[in-house]
């Protein structure tokens, strides 16, 4: 047999699935693209989480849309972090080209253009459907990782938030948290004092820049109500496909807290809301965290550790997660190890740290005798890529370099005018839109002071009435007596004058 026939042979046995898959294109054999060796990866691994990793430019994006466009089609929802803004033509159907039906002539599958089920989101100032959560639905823990603080300042943080639940001061959005901040060490530092312990004005102060550094990132806008149902993320199309949910975050690409904010909020949402499914037959949902590096090299070591944790727990709640970034060293190795689909798009050799870290990315794919690794990563064409995968019994699939089929529908943004279409065609805009500023902690402490601040006045006032009415009293005495005492004095010496 030769090598080649092997080689289909191999493909053949490592891509076929009982179940149901989704293809992501052909095998390829140094350049040649072998017809009908089908790419396929099963729907019960998606769940093993993932990296989509490339030089700029190699197709990174247009891979991560095929992977979505697939998985809408199977009935799976979809989220997907646009950090760039390229992801919203989902909406649209392909135009087509020449060159679209040429490549998938060669893949072996039909092309048919099509437009997906979109929802636009946004936690930002643009316009969307709004994604938010109360700082309760944070609590203490998260929320001090994600402020880097302190073990003792975290310790005050959650002395803060229970003094808040035992006295039903609702922690909706930031300036309901500085406002506690600021009723601990002053109006209220005796109350809380002798029921949880002295708090240093230094920690409190401490926390409070941090927040501070927070809203100056835009926080503001999305700690508040309404709370966004993370089930939304999970809806069908009236056709029964997959919603694919594109977050809008080209503003805030400068602002990697409060990305990295909001994705350990989501994920400990999602970990905390949907049940155990164990090693279920497809995945509820998807998500692809593209600029992935921005998460990882702005977060804290506690941060980090939080995100890591959930990564390695939450496959179980039929969740996959997927990194789309520019090398693996980009993703922390635990992490790293986590990731049982990977695609690698070409790297480029410029510098001899290049070359270094292409060794180094070679390193985590499966040995092949039909490739050298290392080089061929720098000889992949833009929609070429390495696949590795696992199989439907959780064992690595053979290393391929895979021709990807192109997306389905646009690959290119809405207009403006088609954006906000889309936009208001939402069936949820309306309602997560809305604004809401519930009574809370903020209001609660300020009436607070302000009854203290009264009854304070009042006992003022009636102490100073009293000590009026007291003189009151005390001078008519005075007068008599002194007026006594001077009839007496003169009726004395008139008596004297008299006798003499």
């Amino acid at each position: 047999m030769s090598k080649k026939n092997e080689f289909v042979e191999l493909i053949a046995e490592g891509y076929s699935s009982k179940g149901e898959s989704i293809t992501l294109g052909a095998a390829m054999l140094g350049d040649e693209t072998l017809t009908g060796s089908l790419v396929n990866i099963p729907l019960k691994t998606i769940n093993r989480h993932g990296l989509i990793s490339g030089a700029t430019g190699t197709g990174k994006t247009k891979t991560l849309q095929v992977f979505a466009e697939n998985l809408s089609e199977k009935g799976i929802p979809v989220l997907l972090m646009d950090l760039k803004g390229d992801l919203s033509g989902l909406a649209k159907p392909s135009p087509g080209h020449p060159k679209i039906d040429e490549r998938h002539e060669k893949i072996g599958i039909p092309f048919n253009a099509n437009d997906f089920p979109v929802e636009i989101l946004t936690i930002s100032e643009q316009d969307g459907t709004r994604l938010r959560a109360t700082v309760s639905e944070f609590g203490p823990v998260l929320l001090s990782r994600i402020l880097g603080l302190s073990e003792v300042q975290e310790g005050i943080l959650a002395i803060l938030f229970q003094y808040c639940d035992d006295k039903d001061l609702g922690l909706l959005d930031l300036k309901d948290l500085k406002k506690v901040l600021q009723f601990a060490t002053q109006e209220g530092k005796s109350e809380i004092e002798s029921t949880y312990g002295r708090i240093s004005t230094a920690s409190t102060g401490s926390i409070l820049r941090k927040i501070v550094a927070l809203e100056q990132q835009g926080a503001d806008l999305f700690f508040g109500e309404r709370s966004f149902d993370v089930k939304d993320l999970c809806r069908l199309s009236d056709d029964g496909r997959g919603m694919i949910s594109v977050l809008r975050l080209t503003d805030i690409q400068d602002k990697p807290q409060m990305f990295s904010t909001f994705m350990l909020q989501l994920l400990a949402e999602i970990y905390g809301s949907f049940p155990e499914l164990g090693d279920s037959d497809r995945p509820e949902l998807v998500l692809f965290i593209d600029e992935a590096h921005v998460v990882f090299e702005n977060a804290s070591k506690s941060l980090l550790d939080q995100l890591e944790s959930i990564v390695k727990l939450i496959r179980s709640k039929g969740i996959g997660v997927y990194f789309v970034t520019q090398n693996p060293k980009d993703i922390p190795s635990d992490v790293l190890s986590q990731l049982g689909l990977k695609i690698q798009h070409a790297l480029r050799a410029f510098t001899a740290k290049d070359r270094k870290a292409i060794k180094l990315a070679a390193e985590n794919y499966p040995d092949s005798e039909y490739y050298e690794t290392s080089k061929v990563l720098t000889e992949l064409g833009i929609g070429e890529a390495l696949v590795s995968a696992l199989n439907e019994k959780g064992v690595p699939t053979p290393l391929v370099k895979t021709m990807l089929r192109a997306p389905m529908s646009r690959m290119d943004i809405l207009s403006s005018k088609e954006l906000k279409e889309q936009i208001a065609s939402s069936e949820i805009a309306s309602r997560y839109n809305e604004h809401i500023d519930s009574e809370s902690a903020y209001e609660l402490l300020n009436e607070k002071i302000k009854t203290a601040k009264k009854e304070v006045e009042e006992e003022k006032k009636a102490v100073t009435k009293s000590k009026k009415s007291g003189r009151t009293t005390i001078n008519p005495i005075i007068k008599v007596v002194t007026s006594a005492t001077f009839i007496r004095g003169v009726f004395g010496i008139l008596n004297k004058a008299f006798k003499k």
